[in-house]
């Protein structure tokens, strides 16, 4: 069985579910040390100007060492209606968007205390919409699991009966094929090849938040996902 570990990120791109595709069982890796300035509370759409950063405001103040499950949202509604506006202003000419702009919508617009569980039913909706069914489970959730670093992801999948893993290309970085190896698990690097599709204003940009891909190409995403996959 196949094992693919993430943090739970805010509307991620389109390699986040391509690994969802290849992998048995996806676990939101929900109880490791927030990172500021990372991928947890933002990400990039695209504009008449370029790319930008779409971010989710949360409470740092204080906060230096919690875990990605105790990030505290900002209080009110007024960030949900900017990034919505954002939204509704970059690609409201998009040819899905009033297909699926209205979940999306209504899903922001829920109540949330913590930012992970915004991110994971975000994530759990866009999975359907790439009509993905792998199973979804929350590391925090899981039992005798263990370690830091690669020693922590192996432990995940041992807990959750995996015997290989998925990692993304950058994983390669900094995860210990040996320890995986000390705990029975192959570690598998997956190839991602970025599809390539038409979205509004000008030359393509790669890497942007799946809903780039979601309100351009509609239901065509399932498709073109798992033909990258089936490569």
């Amino acid at each position: 069985m196949i094992a693919a570990i993430h943090q739970p990120n805010f509307i991620p791109w389109i390699g986040y579910f391509y690994k969802m595709i290849k992998c048995h069982r996806f676990v939101f890796l929900d109880d490791v040390q927030y990172v500021r300035r990372g991928y947890t509370n933002r990400a990039k759409i695209k504009t008449p100007e370029g790319e930008k950063w779409l971010t989710v405001p949360v409470i740092k103040k204080g906060r230096y060492h919690q875990a990605v499950l105790e990030v505290e949202l900002e209080p009110g509604d007024r960030w949900k209606k900017k990034i919505l506006g954002n939204l509704h202003a970059n690609y409201g000419k998009a040819p899905y968007f009033q297909t699926y702009f209205p979940a999306l919508e209504d899903i922001v617009k829920r109540e949330y205390a913590y930012l992970a569980g915004m991110n994971m039913e975000l994530i759990r909706w866009m999975a359907g919409v790439f009509e993905i069914a792998v199973p979804l489970m929350k590391a925090s959730e899981l039992e005798g699991v263990s370690g830091q670093a690669s020693d922590r992801l192996a432990s995940i999948c041992k807990a959750i009966g995996a015997d290989r893993y998925l990692s993304g290309f950058g994983g390669q970085k900094y995860q210990e094929e040996e320890i995986f190896h000390q705990y029975g698990i192959r570690l598998e690097v997956y190839d991602f090849l970025h599809p390539t599709y038409s979205q509004l204003w000008g030359d393509f940009i790669p890497g942007l938040s799946s809903l780039d891909f979601i309100f351009n190409c509609g239901p065509l995403c399932s498709k073109i996902l798992r033909s990258q996959a089936e490569r």
